[in-house]
């Protein structure tokens, strides 16, 4: 079954997939951040992004009372956004042995926030190319099981998604949100709960992409790669469904190499 991709049409206002957080205050030592209204989540906001994006590297993590000072929160606000940065992976607290940063390696990098706040992160050729390995490991089967079990409703959401990309090679739509409208479709199309659970890595790996610029921008958002990828899906075809993704995300993997080496 193929469906006929929506007529690109320039959208009643410019779309944007900035982070949603984006003008969020990175305070220095002597600004206090607007926390919003719940303070807890506010202060988890404010405190995991500025130790994802390294802003703590070289120093201490502030003990509780400091917290409480700096951010103008109570100790139990306090106590419980760091209990959560604790889940995350981000902290570890000890009675006695007070608060300390955890290595990158024992995050939880499939947490949605803990993926939001990497997006921050300074750009770097190695988190685009483990995100980008990632997605090798994903996406080509999960296109695979698309062709196979895609209903038309998800036909139709993978043909919009298309559609939007064409529609931001054009200028019309932001090709973040377009890229991740494409991808995120297919995954769903799997109609496997576990593969749609990998949406917001695609989603994280697909921003880092596209604000690297240049060469990752143009094979992220190449349209005969992604039409290539429907074509098969539409077809049933789950072989070249497959391969036609994972050229995709390879071609954006040589991009990688090419700017590591360089």
């Amino acid at each position: 079954m193929k469906l006929e991709l929506p007529p690109l049409r320039p959208p009643p206002q410019a779309r944007s997939a900035g982070n949603p957080l984006a003008g969020h205050a990175t305070a220095t030592t002597h600004e206090r951040p607007d926390l919003g209204r719940n303070l807890t989540y506010g202060l988890l906001e404010f405190l995991g992004r500025a130790i994802v994006t390294g802003r703590f590297d070289d120093a201490p993590f502030p003990i509780e009372a400091e917290l409480v000072r700096r951010y103008g929160v109570s100790l139990t606000v306090t106590r419980e956004a760091v209990k959560m940065l604790c889940a995350k992976g981000l902290l570890m607290s000890r009675p006695r042995q007070g608060t300390q940063l955890l290595p990158t390696s024992s995050w939880n990098l499939f947490d949605p926030d803990v993926l939001r706040w990497l997006v921050d992160r300074k750009l770097e050729v190695d988190l685009l190319r483990q995100f980008n390995q990632l997605r090798a490991a994903i996406e080509p089967e999960g296109a695979a099981l698309a062709a196979r079990f895609a209903s038309a409703g998800h036909l139709a959401a993978i043909a919009e998604g298309l559609a939007r990309i064409e529609a931001a090679k054009a200028g019309w739509d932001d090709p973040v949100a377009a890229g991740i409208a494409f991808h995120v479709s297919i995954l769903h199309a799997t109609q496997n709960p576990f593969y749609a659970q990998f949406r917001d890595v695609v989603s994280a790996a697909l921003q880092t992409s596209i604000r690297f610029g240049g060469g990752f921008h143009d094979r992220t958002t190449d349209v005969a790669d992604h039409y290539a990828v429907y074509e098969a899906i539409c077809a049933a075809d789950d072989e070249r469904a497959r391969a036609s993704m994972r050229l995709l995300i390879d071609r954006v993997l040589d991009c990688i190499d090419r700017a590591g080496r360089s």
